[in-house]
């Protein structure tokens, strides 16, 4: 059967491989070895990671090949093992204070439970072997000149894994691990030789590697090995040791990490300096004190100090190479409109669907907005319905009628939408097809709409990533990135002029890595200096930020963290009202008002539903106002 217009299909209507099959394998292999029935896995453009008995792995790419799928594989293999090997109650019990025995402590542990798998299977000691060798290559390792820039850890690991299973550390981590393999070696030789006989009891191996650590001068970071805390949190920690493994330029962009990484909390509030961060939140109090006190709907805000606001540790190590450029400065006009002709193409069956939902969007708020009459009023016109009373009863009042406007206040929406790799395809399509029809409908009502896109200039850092290795590489360097936040259409744009500019969503490599709390921030700020009354911002986004070098020099949580932090501060200091919409990515945990979609062709019902709910919570507010005040008078 011919497949249908639009649907998996590649420029050109030729039919896209479909890797459904090589999912559905690699998804009953992970139950399998990890003896989980109920093991949900998960492929996105989110960075791979296990979270309770959800695992996430990189979405195959259309031309996948046998290296890329060895890798998935091995991925795969790692986070199976660690359920099936690894006990969090005793991994808690042993688990070191310090920071860096922590870290070695749980790079460890995942070479402990990938050398029991390996040891019995030997294919998965193959998918290890090409998957450990793909990440410390893409990390850079091979290039690595002194033993400050080999993590610890990592060549730690690959030394007890090569004890646990006679495999040579891959070649792109020799070098990695011939820098501190002689330091290790005197030190601890004779304790790494105890280690095989205990691979398979995870408590008696934890032991001995507590003497490891002891005999490499950690003995002070191990703590007391009995200590209360909570298995999960510990499960979190230590796990920071991300690496930077984003896919060629060339390729389809589909982002992977170490498979030692775990969806980490994020709840912290570490207190720091700022850079990136730094805005002015007194012009927040501002915007409030501008707000009529009659206005409903705002009583609600937090009215919290400025400035006692929590900081953040979130910097960045140059902006010099950010851009906010409009999509015409992108694209000359005779390629947008060969993009825009592609994704009209490519959704022609969605049109009519979204066209109808965001049609009884519009009539919802049109019929808001119609004027009504107060009734029985002593002054006024007159009410010529009433008038038989003066007939039936001459001893009444006349009665009168005034016209009344809704409180329909004046507004702007502003789209977000995430245009990092993962949302490549169907998504990024979808999305920009539901902003194009709801822009048209809301210009129609009189609301203002803003579409912006967020993303990053290059894969891998760019020049940012450049000129901190010509700084020498200082620590904690903070966002390694050039950002890319383009102009899709502006508030003050019409619509019919702005509308060919989302087919440059459709360009080839536009879409990288994703920076979302910078991008909210960016958002904000164009949203504080509108002059509308009220301004709601819609985030839509199909994972967590992910940026692959910021990752591998930060902690493992650092964007995330970062994310959390902006989100908090719009949501109960700012005038914004802000509303976020996944797309097979869970965002409740992160927005207040959000809602988490599995198909993106269900985009359309969620966005329309979305402004629906908040312009109806808006008249049901004025609506009591209003009953207030009418009783107040009486």
């Amino acid at each position: 059967m011919a497949p249908r217009p639009g649907h998996n299909t590649l420029p050109g209507n030729k039919p896209a491989p479909s890797t459904e099959p090589f999912k559905q394998s690699v998804s009953g292999t992970m139950r399998a070895i990890a003896g989980e029935a109920e093991l949900e896995v998960l492929f996105s453009g989110d960075r791979p990671g296990l979270s309770g008995m959800t695992a996430r792995l990189p979405e195959p790419s259309r031309k996948v090949n046998a290296h890329d799928i060895a890798v998935t594989r091995g991925l795969s293999d790692s986070m199976a093992l660690r359920i099936a090997c690894h006990d969090k109650a005793v991994h808690s019990k042993n688990l070191p204070q310090g920071s860096e025995a922590r870290a070695i402590f749980e790079a460890v542990e995942q070479a402990r439970c990938e050398a029991v798998g390996a040891r019995r299977m030997q294919g998965v000691a193959e998918n290890l072997a090409v998957m450990l060798d793909d990440r410390f290559r893409k990390s850079g390792a091979p290039d690595i000149a002194s033993r400050d820039e080999a993590p610890l850890q990592d060549a730690l690991s690959l030394i007890v894994r090569e004890r646990l299973t006679g495999e040579q550390p891959p070649e792109s981590a020799k070098n990695l691990v011939d820098m501190w393999r002689g330091w290790v070696e005197e030190k601890a030789g004779s304790e790494l030789d105890l280690l095989q006989s205990e691979v398979e009891d995870q408590n008696s191996f934890a032991s001995r590697f507590r003497d490891v650590l002891k005999s490499l001068d950690m003995g002070d970071d191990l703590g007391d090995q009995d200590q209360d805390t909570d298995p999960e949190e510990n499960e979190d920690q230590g796990n920071n040791d991300e690496t930077e493994t984003g896919e060629d330029e060339n390729d389809t962009g589909e982002q992977e990490a170490s498979p030692q990484e775990m969806e980490l909390s994020g709840e912290e509030q570490d207190a720091g300096d700022t850079e990136a961060a730094d805005m002015d939140m007194e012009d927040f109090a501002e915007e409030d004190m501008a707000q009529d006190s009659e206005e409903p709907g705002e009583s609600d805000r937090q009215d919290t100090p400025f400035s006692n606001r929590p900081e953040t540790d979130y910097r960045v190590f140059t902006n010099q190479f950010d851009e906010t450029v409009t999509a015409e400065e992108l694209c000359d006009t005779a390629e947008l409109d060969r993009l825009r002709g592609f994704l009209d193409k490519q959704l022609t069956h969605l049109q009519g669907a979204v066209a109808r939902l965001a049609n009884r969007l519009q009539r919802k708020l049109m019929a808001q907005q119609n004027r009504a009459w107060d009734f029985d009023l002593e002054e006024g016109l007159l009410d010529t319905a009433r008038l038989t009373r003066a007939v039936t009863d001459p001893m009444s009042p006349l009665a009168f009628k005034q016209e009344r406007d809704t409180n329909f206040r004046d507004t702007v929406v502003t789209l977000l939408l995430d245009n990092s790799g993962s949302m490549r395809g169907r998504p990024i399509t979808v999305a920009a097809t539901c902003a194009d029809i709801l822009a048209r409908t809301l210009e129609r009502c009189g609301v203002k709409v803003e579409i912006l896109g967020f993303t990053t200039k290059a894969w891998k850092g760019g020049q940012s990533r450049e000129s901190w290795i010509g700084a020498g590489k200082p620590p904690t360097p903070g966002r390694l990135n050039d950002l890319r936040h383009i102009i899709y259409k502006s508030a003050d744009a019409p619509w019919r002029r702005a509308r060919r500019n989302l087919g440059l969503m459709m360009r080839e490599g536009l879409l990288k890595e994703n920076i979302d709390g910078e991008a909210l921030l960016w958002a904000h700020e164009r949203l504080l200096g509108r002059p509308e009354q009220r301004r709601i911002l819609m985030m839509i986004s199909d994972g967590a930020p992910v940026d692959d070098t910021t990752l591998s020099v930060n902690p493992g949580n650092y964007l995330e963290r970062h994310l959390r932090y902006v989100i908090e501060e719009i949501e109960t200091r700012s005038p914004v009202e802000l509303i976020a919409i996944g797309i097979g990515h869970d965002v409740t945990r992160y927005y207040r008002r959000a809602v988490t979609i599995v198909d993106a062709e269900e985009l359309a019902g969620a966005m329309t539903d979305q402004l629906a709910d908040l312009f109806d919570d808006e008249v049901q507010q004025a609506q009591q106002g209003s009953g207030r005040r009418r009783g107040g008078r009486r």
